[in-house]
């Protein structure tokens, strides 16, 4: 366990003293501060938070973590109780468009000013410790919460959970979502392996979630080791969808009827506002919320980039899917929304993703390839995509591009209306697309 020192808070510079006076220099510089992008690990990260002050909150923690479905969790969980009238932060990763979109408060993103004066307060308390691009943004949320006098804080884990830089907190609340394989270089191999990494945000005497009704026997085998309280889908709560646009929930205590869906068309995000309803009925001691609060919030719900429905020349659908289970639910919602002519799949992706497994379940569905290069150290090059479509046998209607807005262009210049355009693979991707697109400013 570790144990906080009392230290004293290092004195804050002014503006002209900044090392950097723009988010942008900021982010240039900590993406290459740290010798390695991803380095899990708490002991940096937590040494400088006991410096700053920030290891023992004084808001409520909601952590929640999976491989599909947490950013989703996390933007519902926080509307309801924004709406609710409770003063809520958000955190989560990656952006698509802006770096800002990580922290929020109240579903407002922080400023630039903000974020540039908390990387500072960081750079000064660090002292010699080199702390990643993921860590500086963690601890800029929890100083920024803690500064902004918020009531609870929503925190999506970035990679696993037990090593990741969000568990430095304690969560008062644990949600794991869906668990499948992912980033498997750093979890392990094996759902089990997988899990057991994303158990470690559960905490003694506290209660923790499994919105996946069939979790790996790992994550309530370490919720009975460690003495957390532990709930699971389809157990301790259940659903069901009672008809087109409407659906139930129920545990021992409470009911909720005749909710909106979440999203027509994506169904998953069903199972995803179920373990949301856990949580809130877990916190509904010091947090009620009415059921205003829940319909208004399901029936506004909107998240970028997922399963999102874009009016075009033809049917465009933009998709974040980058693992396996995500690719499936993709290919699955896609077929409940058919369309007649062919379908055009733009895809990028990261080189430390498994590929090759994802172009398998999307080829039930996709008629043309356009693949594109990624830039970055961790982008695929669009040769490398190629490659692995060959390896499955894969060899007719492939183009390829070296940036995604020359892809997307040269599919609209020839697509038919009854034809489909889905954009996958990465945050970036879709992200590149929608900048491309002009669909936000």
């Amino acid at each position: 366990m570790y144990i906080p020192t009392d230290m004293t808070l290092p004195n804050t510079k002014t503006l002209e003293d900044m090392r950097f006076k723009t988010l942008e220099e900021w982010l240039a510089w900590q993406e290459n501060l740290h010798f390695t992008s991803i380095e899990l690990g708490l002991d940096r990260c937590m040494a400088v938070a006991d410096t700053m002050g920030l290891l023992n909150p004084s808001y409520t923690i909601v952590t929640v973590a999976g491989t599909n479905g947490k950013g989703s969790s996390v933007n519902m969980l926080s509307s309801i109780l924004t709406n609710a009238g409770y003063r809520t932060g958000s955190y989560t990763s990656p952006h698509l468009l802006r770096y800002n979109e990580r922290i929020c408060i109240n579903g407002k993103e922080v400023t630039d000013e903000a974020l540039c004066a908390s990387f500072n307060r960081i750079d000064q308390a660090r002292g010699d410790i080199s702390l990643t691009y993921f860590e500086f943004g963690t601890l800029a949320a929890f100083d920024l919460f803690q500064r902004e006098g918020i009531e609870i804080a929503i925190l999506e884990v970035g990679l696993g959970g037990r090593l990741d830089a969000v568990n430095c907190l304690d969560a008062d609340v644990a949600l794991i979502t869906t668990i499948d394989m992912d980033h498997e270089n750093w979890l392990g191999n094996d759902r089990e392996s997988i899990g057991r990494e994303k158990a470690g945000i559960m905490r003694n005497s506290k209660p923790v979630i499994s919105a996946d009704s069939s979790p790996p026997e790992s994550v309530p085998l370490y919720a009975e080791q460690i003495g957390a309280i532990y709930y699971q889908a389809g157990k301790d709560y259940q659903y069901e969808i009672t008809s087109d646009g409407i659906w139930s929930w129920q545990n021992s205590e409470r009911n909720f009827t005749k909710l909106p869906q979440p999203s027509l068309f994506n169904k998953k995000q069903i199972s995803n506002a179920a373990g949301v309803l856990m949580v809130l009925t877990l916190l509904s001691g010091k947090f009620p919320v009415s059921s205003e609060a829940i319909n208004k919030s399901f029936r506004e719900f909107f998240i970028t980039g997922r399963f999102q429905i874009v009016p075009d020349k033809a049917q465009m659908i933009m998709d974040v899917a980058h693992n396996r289970s995500a690719a499936a639910l993709l290919v699955e919602n896609l077929r409940n929304l058919p369309v007649k002519g062919k379908t055009h799949v733009l895809i990028g992706m990261l080189k430390d993703k498994n590929r090759q497994a994802i172009f398998e379940i999307l080829s039930e569905i996709a008629d043309v390839w356009h693949v594109v290069s990624l830039d970055g150290p961790r982008g695929a090059s669009a040769k490398i995509l190629c490659e692995d479509l060959s390896a499955l046998h894969i060899s007719e209607n492939i183009f390829s591009y070296n940036q995604v807005s020359q892809g997307l262009d040269k599919i609209r210049e020839n697509i038919f209306p009854e034809d489909r355009i889905v954009i996958t693979g990465s945050f970036l991707t879709v992200g590149a697309a929608i900048k491309h697109l002009k669909l936000q400013k």
